[in-house]
């Protein structure tokens, strides 16, 4: 079977949205819920962020929304558990991002295990190196039929941008800007120099841009470059904000945001 994040780049042409989300944020119980109103008002595929107490990557919002996760009682085996019997009502491409060291306490063997028997088509783990993966885990993560997808900014320098597109599965994460992850209003002229390198070399996977793309002027600018982008601050902080809405009003509020004409 194909996997998902695969069928989707081949199905879709371009303007690719896809959602970060912290498990276990706002609530504990809202893991589901989030993917199906996510589903449902239009995202293509979706992040789960692995709350984790020192997450180096992530910008404030992000790293809040993880202690809060963590307060709430997110673990990783307990993500897995609210992620049973999810397919097939959950049908867009799902994959867990987090960092190494929750992983390794559950082994990379049994996570992936898990991923497979949750229908979890891939994992972002931003402190992997890709050297560490290429020798010890490319060939784990393939058996089990889930992608790894890594991360490449401003300035990874050709030779290792060819390489990384090469161990990269699914699509290239394309990091916009070489800082932590948050929401930013616009798109420099330095960073479209980057985007306009990255298009040039023709690699041979697609591409998402994600870290600072935070509404519709960002989200088109960055799909002109790129298959589409990741949003994850400005989502955390919309499903933050406007306590007497309902969770599913709150996505498809932001949703339309992002997607309106």
């Amino acid at each position: 079977m194909m996997n998902r994040i695969d069928r989707l780049f081949s199905e879709t042409k371009g303007d690719i949205l896809s959602v970060y989300m912290t498990a276990g944020f706002p609530e504990l119980g809202d893991t589901l819920p989030l993917l199906e109103a996510l589903q449902k008002h239009g995202a293509h595929m979706v992040e789960i962020g692995i709350p984790f107490s020192d997450p180096l990557a992530d910008g404030p919002v992000i790293q809040e929304s993880s202690q809060v996760a963590l307060g709430n009682g997110m673990k990783l085996d307990l993500l897995f558990k609210q992620l049973e019997g999810i397919r097939p009502a959950i049908h867009i491409p799902l994959v867990l991002m987090g960092y190494l060291n929750p992983i390794l306490q559950m082994g990379m063997e049994n996570f992936l295990l898990r991923c497979q028997d949750t229908g979890i088509d891939g994992a972002i783990i931003p402190d992997l190196p890709p050297a560490e993966y290429k020798a010890r885990y490319q060939e784990m993560f393939r058996d089990y039929g889930v992608h790894h997808t890594l991360l490449i900014t401003p300035h990874t320098d050709e030779n290792r941008i060819r390489q990384i597109a090469e161990l990269s599965g699914g699509f290239l994460y394309m990091v916009a800007d070489a800082a932590t992850t948050g929401a930013r209003s616009s798109i420099e002229g330095h960073q479209l120099e980057y985007f306009q390198r990255i298009r040039s070399m023709n690699l041979p996977l697609p591409g998402l841009i994600g870290f600072g793309i935070s509404n519709r002027s960002t989200f088109q600018t960055a799909c002109k470059y790129a298959e589409g982008a990741i949003i994850g601050s400005a989502f955390i902080r919309a499903i933050s904000e406007s306590p007497g809405l309902l969770l599913e009003q709150k996505v498809e509020s932001f949703m339309k945001e992002i997607r309106q004409a």
